[in-house]
């Protein structure tokens, strides 16, 4: 049947084909063999759901549904202009009602998962599960694993130094052979962090459902998908039955018109929204980014605002697709192609929010607020933009003002302090968040003619080996080496530090990456200072944290 990676569980129109006398013998037949010889616990409508959906591989809806129905979709306004696809809908709740197989008696939905990305680290006691209970993976052609937390990023001979990370490769090398599980190994060139690897492999689609063992799933919205990142039971659950039991979130619509400044990124843009609306605003929500800064940026900054939407607490983040997105997706593996690429297209751009289109909440803010930031505390809310302080305890609401506090003791600084000229022992560029070709550019220009400070340590990790392929194509790795960086393979590396890239005692790090929690990069008492790759570039080469405005290559 192939490989799919286009729309997946469009569940309700697909059903009402099901009905029809064409179907109904072999959706029955189907279900009770799977129920007899597989006993899972999926309902036998959405074990239906995912065979019905192999016949149409890498192809609309529309044509699909055409196909099975044997006449014109577009007779049928009951189905796709009413109940479906609805203008006052936004892609969120389309994208929901496509995906769901049932209501649960919990009332929970029963979501059908149109891609499974799994990893090193969240996967082997999943794969345990599915053995006690005798379980195979049901749709191995809809999941595929890489290695990237535990990897090392310098020296990555077999058997790895590190013996636990060494018996975590041995783990998921041996479950994705046993289950038939696509895996890109260190040998493989596709190799990379999960959230680098989906998009560049064109596995990550509009309209898709995502789930990944990994808290920065939600990178995948920035293609108008809806991702979440999972537990390892749930791990399980996707592998056994291609289903997740949720709650559906609210929608909130995240708006930012205006222009950005020179010298300000799509990291600074997510981290102004986090600071203004708080690490658990988002609890229960789900972000629909929108407006013009969003309209102007191009896939790899959406990926880094959408990586950031759990970081806001939100349940996943996403932006509309757009020709923006077609066109990053054009030419890529696992895409349609030719025809059947326009086709795609066409469907994809009409999952988009419409203008009447309604929301749980909208929240606006203008981009000529925004100015390069760095956080100052132990959470991502906790930022400042550099022109600012600070600022006093008093200024902050009273049920925040423990948590001040602590971390202005636990990264010694100051209320009222700016955060320009604090001084760093280690830069960090890289991460799911900053690891892609343009981050690796920017901080490039920042790096180019300058020298590393004396007594900091500068890395610089690839997201994925295509990445650093193309770097070193067009010559980035010799102007970090020149520049007294480190070049390393790809890996997640000093973003959490389950891996030899970590913070030692108290050293401060300029990061790249997405999480500044105590000890988040291996040190129990390291210290986590997050900025865009171009700040953190800047800060290597002062030693101190730095206005990156300062440097006369900043692109306007």
């Amino acid at each position: 049947m192939g490989r799919i990676w286009g729309l997946a569980g469009w569940s309700e129109c697909l059903i009402r084909v099901c009905r029809s006398t064409r179907f109904v013998a072999w959706q029955w037949l189907l279900c009770a063999v799977s129920a007899a010889f597989r006993g899972l616990t999926v309902a036998m409508r959405g074990y239906f759901l995912f065979h019905l959906l192999e016949i149409r591989a890498n192809s609309s809806y529309k044509v699909a549904f055409e196909e099975f129905l044997g006449q014109d979709a577009s007779a049928q306004p009951d189905v796709i202009g009413k109940q479906l696809m609805s203008d006052r809908k936004n892609l969120f709740n389309k994208v929901w009602d496509l995906h769901t197989v049932d209501t649960l008696p919990s009332g929970q939905t029963q979501l059908f998962i149109g891609l499974h990305l799994i990893h090193e680290v969240t996967s082997p006691q999943a794969f345990e599960m599915l053995r006690e209970r005798d379980l195979s993976v049901l749709a191995p052609e809809r999941t595929v694993a890489t290695v990237d937390h535990i990897v090392p990023t310098d020296v990555q001979a077999r058997p790895f130094q590190d013996g636990l990370a060494e018996q975590m490769m041995s783990a998921i090398e041996k479950n994705c052979q046993e289950f038939g599980v696509t895996l890109f190994d260190i040998s493989d060139e596709r190799q990379g962090i999960v959230h680098a690897v989906g998009p560049e492999q064109g596995l990550t689609q509009p309209g898709m459902t995502i789930a990944c063992g990994d808290s920065h799933t939600s990178t995948h919205g920035a293609f108008g998908t809806i991702a979440f990142g999972i537990g390892t039971s749930q791990v399980a659950h996707v592998l056994a039955t291609q289903t997740l039991a949720m709650n559906r979130p609210k929608v909130r619509r995240v708006v930012v018109n205006g222009e950005l400044a020179p010298g300000v990124f799509a990291k600074d843009v997510i981290l102004y929204i986090i600071r203004k609306l708080g690490v658990k605003a988002g609890i229960g929500y789900a972000y629909e980014f929108a407006g013009e800064v969003f309209d102007r940026m191009t896939m790899e900054e959406r990926m880094t605002v959408c990586n950031m939407s759990i970081e806001g607490g939100a349940r996943c983040g996403y932006i509309n697709p757009d020709l923006t997105t077609v066109e990053y997706l054009r030419g890529r593996p696992n895409v349609p192609e030719g025809e059947a690429f326009e086709r795609a297209a066409e469907w994809w751009l009409s999952l988009a929010s419409g203008d009447d289109a309604e929301f749980d909440d909208v929240v606006e803010f203008d981009a000529a607020d925004i100015e390069p930031t760095v956080t100052w505390g132990i959470n991502p809310a906790q930022s400042v933009g550099i022109g600012e302080s600070i600022g006093d305890v008093e200024d902050f609401p009273a049920e925040e003002r423990d948590g001040v506090e602590e971390a202005l003791r636990y990264m010694d600084l100051q209320a009222g302090q700016s955060m320009k000229g604090v001084k760093i022992d280690v830069a960090f560029i890289g991460s799911c968040t900053n690891g892609r070709i343009s981050d690796l550019r920017e901080a490039a220009a920042i790096a180019q003619g300058n020298q590393v400070a004396d007594g900091v340590k500068a890395l610089v990790v690839p997201g994925s080996q295509l990445i650093l392929k193309q770097a070193v194509a067009e010559g980035l790795d010799k102007i970090f080496t020149e520049a007294g960086f480190e070049w390393r393979a790809a890996g997640c590396s000093m973003c959490l530090a389950m891996n030899p890239d970590k913070l030692q005692g108290r050293e401060m790090c300029a990061s790249s990456s997405n999480r500044n929690f105590k000890g988040r990069q291996g040190s129990p008492t390291g210290r986590t200072l997050l900025m865009s790759p171009a700040m953190v570039a800047a800060a290597a080469i002062r030693g101190e944290v730095t206005d990156v405005r300062d440097f006369a290559t900043v692109e306007v």
